[in-house]
Formats: C-alpha cells, sequence, structure tokens
C-alpha cells in the first residue's frame, strides 16, 4: 500500500492485485473468538512500532489515521514483571539512554559501566562494523545479564534473528537510528487498534479516493513481457487490452511470491537478470514468529507490555495486555519471535510461562498464530536482492536490499523508494 500510494502521488493511475481477500498482509486484522464465545478482533501477529519509524506515521496520517490516537506511545521499556529492567526518561537523546541505564532496575554497576562503555565505543565508530560480525560478536564485552535482559530481547524484537546468528551492522543502524534520531525515536508505539485499521485499509480507501483501484482475492499467476515494453498480467481481471497492459510493474509481495513471478521470466522469456534476481531472493532464509492469544476474566499486566525472561521452556519474549490497547480486557497477547516448535507445544508452553512468570495460572488459550515465514534471517554479510529487477519491473518489501531488518518501517520505505525509483528511469 506504501508503495501504491507513492505511485499515485507521483501522479500515476494505480492498480493493486491482492492475492488474499483483504488488505495489510503480514501486518492484517484476524477474527477470534474468546473462550465464553464472544467475538474478537486480533491480529496475524502482534506489531509494534517506534517513534523513528517516520515513514509509517507520514503514510498514516496522509490516508486520514491520527497516530495520537491510533498508538499508545511510551518510553523505551524493557521491564520485567518483577520490576526489574530499562525504562527510558522522556528526554533527549542521549540524555534518556544514559539515564535509563544508571537508573536501570536489577544491574549491578558492572553491568551499567559496561554498557555505558561498550554504547560510547559503538558511537565513536560511527555505528559501524565489519560486516560479517554478529550481534553477539559486537556485544562480547557486555555481562551475561545485559545479554539476557537487554540485547537478546532488544535483537529478537528488532532483527527476528538469535544474537549469534543476527547481523551486528544492522543491529547498530536500528539503535542509532531509534536512540540517536531525535527525542522520541526510541519511543514505543503500540497499536491502539487493530492492524487493518491501523493503516492498510485507510490506504486502500484513500487510493480509492485518488482514482485508484484495489482489486482483492486475485493472485497473478505469470508475467508477459511485450514487445512494446509493456506488460500483461496472467490471472489479472480480463477486459480490454488497454486495461490488461501496463507501463511498470512493482513486485510488492513476499519474497517468495516475486521470485516465482521473476522465474517465470527467466524461464519462458530467457532473461538471465531475471534467473540471478530469482535466485537472490530464494536464497533467502527465514524466521517465524508465534504469537499466542489467551484470556482469563481480570487479567492485567501492570503495564501494557512487558519483557518475559526467555527460556527453552519459556519461548515467549514479551507479552501485550490488549485490555490496556484496544479496550478487549483479559485478553493478553504472548510473542515468540524466531520459534520453532510445534504450534500445540508453543501454546502450552507459554501458558506455563504466564503461570510461573505473571502469576496467571487461570489463561485460557484463544488462538495461535504462527507466521513461519515472518521475517528474513538478518544474518551478517547477508546478500538481499536489488530493488531494480527489470526495465519496467521492480520489487519493494522489507527483504529488498536496504539498512534496516524485516519492520514495517522497512517496507514502508522500499514502497516509497521504489515509486521515486521509477520516476528516475
Amino acid at each position: 500500500m506504501a508503495a501504491a500510494i507513492s505511485h499515485r502521488q507521483a501522479g500515476r493511475q494505480v492498480t493493486v492485485f491482492e492475492a488474499a481477500r483483504t488488505v495489510g498482509g503480514r501486518a492484517r486484522a484476524v477474527p477470534g473468538v474468546l473462550p465464553d464465545g464472544t467475538a474478537a478482533t486480533l491480529d496475524n501477529g502482534q506489531h509494534i512500532l517506534i517513534g523513528a519509524y517516520t515513514e509509517s506515521l507520514r503514510l498514516m496520517r496522509l490516508v486520514g489515521v491520527d497516530p495520537t490516537t491510533a498508538l499508545l506511545r511510551l518510553p523505551l521499556t524493557l521491564q520485567f514483571p518483577d520490576g526489574q529492567g530499562l525504562q527510558l526518561p522522556d528526554l533527549p537523546p542521549p540524555l534518556d539512554a544514559l539515564l535509563g541505564i544508571v537508573r536501570a532496575k536489577g544491574w549491578g554497576w558492572q553491568d551499567k559501566i559496561a554498557l555505558l562503555r561498550t554504547a560510547t565505543a559503538w558511537q565513536l565508530r560511527g555505528f559501524r562494523c565489519a560486516p560479517h560480525t554478529s550481534v553477539a560478536d559486537l556485544c562480547a564485552p557486555l555481562t551475561p545479564r545485559l545479554m539476557a535482559e537487554f540485547i537478546d530481547p532488544l535483537c529478537v524484537s528488532a532483527l527476528n534473528t538469535p544474537a549469534r546468528e543476527a547481523s551486528g551492522q544492522v543491529f547498530l543502524r536500528v539503535l542509532q537510528d531509534s536512540l540517536f534520531s531525535g527525542r522520541g525515536g526510541s519511543n514505543l508505539l503500540l497499536p491502539r487498534t487493530d492492524l487493518g485499521a491501523l493503516f492498510p485499509e485507510a490506504a486502500a480507501r484513500w487510493l480509492l479516493q485518488q482514482g485508484g483501484q484495489v482489486v482483492t482475492g486475485q493472485r497473478i499467476q505469470r508475467l508477459v513481457p511485450l514487445p512494446s515494453g509493456r506488460w500483461q498480467l496472467a490471472g489479472a481481471a480480463h477486459g480490454a487490452e488497454e486495461v490488461d497492459a501496463f507501463d511498470h510493474i512493482t513486485l510488492a509481495c513476499p519474497s517468495w511470491e516475486a521470485a516465482r513471478l521473476v522465474e517465470g521470466l527467466a524461464s519462458t522469456a530467457g532473461l538471465a537478470a531475471a534467473a540471478r534476481w530469482g535466485a537472490t531472493a530464494n536464497a533467502l532464509r527465514f524466521e517465524a514468529i508465534t504469537t499466542v492469544y489467551a484470556h482469563a476474566s481480570g487479567a492485567r499486566l501492570p503495564l501494557p507490555m512487558l519483557a518475559l525472561r526467555n527460556t527453552a521452556e519459556h519461548p515467549a519474549q514479551f507479552v501485550f495486555d490488549r485490555g490496556q490497547l484496544d479496550g478487549q480486557q483479559g485478553l493478553l497477547a504472548f510473542v515468540v519471535s524466531a520459534s520453532d516448535g510445534d504450534r500445540t507445544l508453543i501454546e502450552q508452553q507459554v501458558l506455563q510461562q504466564a503461570a510461573a512468570q505473571l502469576g496467571l495460572p487461570g489463561l485460557r488459550p484463544v488462538q495461535t498464530v504462527v507466521e513461519k515465514r515472518a521475517t528474513f534471517a538478518c544474518t551478517p554479510g547477508l546478500q538481499r536482492p536489488a530493488m531494480q529487477v527489470l526495465p519496467g519491473l521492480m520489487a519493494c518489501g522489507d527483504y529488498v536490499d536496504g539498512p534496516y531488518p524485516a519492520t514495517l518501517e522497512g517496507a514502508v520505505l522500499s514502497g516509497a523508494a521504489v515509486a521515486a525509483r521509477a520516476a528516475a528511469g
């Protein structure tokens, strides 16, 4: 939707073909039912934004969504149920991080000094490191407590990749843009509405109002290059030839869908560049995210979001109180990033974790959503496919070559960039 909006703002006629019946992709609303039979609105994964997501916030405003009411803004907080952890005050950077570290509960002076010294070294090096450095390598000077209670949850939430496998350079870029981008850049922005209403549904309405088209439930089966340099879409709505032919195609879909379409071009049209692009896209490895929704009458957390102590038996890293966010009282969302295992087992383990760490033994499962390919594995030195595929054919998405991990902001920035690149030829 970000790509469609940007193309339309550039003065182009835009048609969106969406394979699903609803817009939003991996950030969409899904229906659910509470244990007592009450209907509930869930999401296909519990997402958060941060204050540094300037492009996402700009597009929300553009399509008529007010971020001040749609999102709950909180200082960066990695607080555990026992009250220990980090909470940044509302101050300009780097004072917020400095005071937050000094005040962090449960951390000894050895922990705090190690973090301040290491963070200062990162800043002096311009937040750069060798391309093949992992987050674990980057954070070697830190204490085990800091790794377990700060770096690991921060890394897995931002990159959805364990610290031992995650790209140190991408992690540094995230820290730089969030902690040092200006006041409020590191703030947590928690959705107060379902993800469909947060942006994609409003974006589709805006596009229609601007003369664009949104065709849902229509999967494109094949791209057909025409001698004129235009494109036809096999599987699109049939009609007059000028309706089916397009000057430009943006593949704003998951990498495996884009690779399927591009490799189809390579096999039918003998395009070597398409084959190379498809091979790079298909080489990406993916990480899953599991969101376990559970409910108990009267269940309420001390904060809208808490960090959890993550182990093999207790896999969730975070829990969200939907009652404090969208008013669905007693509904909690547990997030297991970089998850690996059976859905039923993860659900049982999370409920046991809730009893042990939150003192909530009476939670009943509502729905467990597993996104098996939620994000690409953000590993050191990863080669990501380029935005340009062929003349008149581009791709955008959080996986396309860029400095950010698989995040909402990364996807939105890519959508805006593809429209600008198309204008430049």
